[in-house]
């Protein structure tokens, strides 16, 4: 709890507002790309502690909301096959496909398990011989690295019946594409720490060299959230575009090479659909050639997916930053946790989730309605 709590300091949170008030004369807007940051800042109420003229727009970095309708079809499909055990961690049961969600085909005979690690559904394999084990591999380069171990693992012990759906994402590109969108307003970045702590951020000084704007790692706590604000703010308040570790008591420049090696060795870099964006260049992970009998969509020929959108969920707004979560007319009224509509609103990352969550937005726009 010491480590937690000296994060969550209200003195402290308050001399850094302060900081953040003198440092800001003109308006600026940043993204947080980490979902887990967004929840934090909307939990916290760090967006009303910040001057008029700071906006803070929630990016696309929660994973469970940018994994293609596409993607989570061929996991539905698969899961229905008999003689499949499905793994996944919680929070992708209830995302919705095209007509149903992981939960529906439990409920109609698929054997559909919830997992907290992907090295469970390797044991799983070990235990059920006769049964084909698939794990449903989601997620930004945090999670990779486990996920690579649990393919590599697979060989080590020669499991034929255990594959996994990769639907893996990288943030840098994610980065660039929203540069390069249309009416982008984003003029500086907080980067996710935990991401960094992986990866390190050598490829972030290009990004800010390219684009001209300022990337801030930093973490999920309050202080740290409000101290990577006010960093940003300064360079942004001084004409300045680097990069600034915020972070370094997790964070170094480069990363964790025994991660990066292993996940260079089992995952290949492709071109990747994200859910409400479109295709980015060289953004995902793929299981590599040299591994590629693990590969569940290789394995169960299920490319041939044709997918629906809800014509009412603008969860691909919210994703590219382009409006907030209650901004969408079907924001809590066809759209609710129970009842979700898009990924967004399902996720422990997900922008709507914490908007709906955490109250005060849902009584606003009823409000508003009125």
């Amino acid at each position: 709890m010491k480590y937690l709590s000296e994060f969550r300091d209200g003195e402290l949170a308050q001399r850094l507002v302060r900081e953040i008030r003198q440092a800001t004369s003109r308006p600026w807007t940043i993204m947080e790309v980490c979902g887990g940051q967004t929840h934090s800042i909307i939990r916290n109420g760090i967006d009303r502690l910040l001057p008029s003229n700071v906006e803070m727009v929630h990016g696309p970095g929660c994973p469970v909301c940018v994994t293609p309708l596409e993607v989570i079809d061929r996991a539905l499909a698969i899961a229905a096959l008999p003689n499949v055990i499905f793994c996944s961690f919680g929070d992708m049961l209830r995302v919705p496909g095209t007509d149903r969600d992981l939960f529906r085909v439990k409920s109609t005979g698929g054997d559909v398990r919830i997992v907290y690690s992907p090295l469970d559904a390797v044991n799983l394999a070990r235990q059920h011989p006769e049964k084909q084990v698939v794990f449903f591999g989601v997620g930004f380069e945090t999670t990779a690295p486990a996920n690579a171990m649990a393919v590599h693992l697979a060989r080590t012990l020669g499991l034929e019946n255990f594959s996994m759906l990769v639907s893996h994402v990288l943030v840098p590109p994610a980065i660039r594409a929203i540069l390069e969108s249309e009416g982008n307003q984003v003029q500086a970045f907080l980067a996710a720490g935990h991401v960094c702590s992986v990866m390190g951020y050598r490829q972030y000084p290009l990004l800010s060299e390219r684009y001209r704007v300022p990337i801030v790692v930093t973490g999920f706590e309050p202080l740290d959230i409000l101290n990577g604000i006010r960093c940003t703010l300064l360079q942004l308040e001084k004409g300045e575009a680097r990069v600034e570790n915020a972070y370094e008591r997790v964070v170094t420049l480069d990363g964790n090479r025994e991660a990066q090696k292993l996940l260079a060795e089992v995952f290949e870099e492709c071109d990747r659909a994200w859910r409400g964006i479109g295709v980015i260049p060289r953004s995902g992970w793929r299981i590599s050639p040299a591994y590629r009998e693990f590969d569940a969509e290789h394995r169960f020929q299920v490319s041939d997916i044709r997918t629906i959108e809800s014509p009412l969920c603008r969860s691909g707004d919210v994703l590219r930053g382009a409006i907030k979560p209650n901004q969408c007319p079907a924001f809590g009224k066809e759209c609710t946790p129970r009842n979700p509509l898009g990924a967004t609103m399902v996720s422990s990352e997900g922008a709507c989730a914490a908007y709906y969550n955490y109250g005060r937005f849902v009584q606003i726009q009823e409000l508003s309605h009125a």
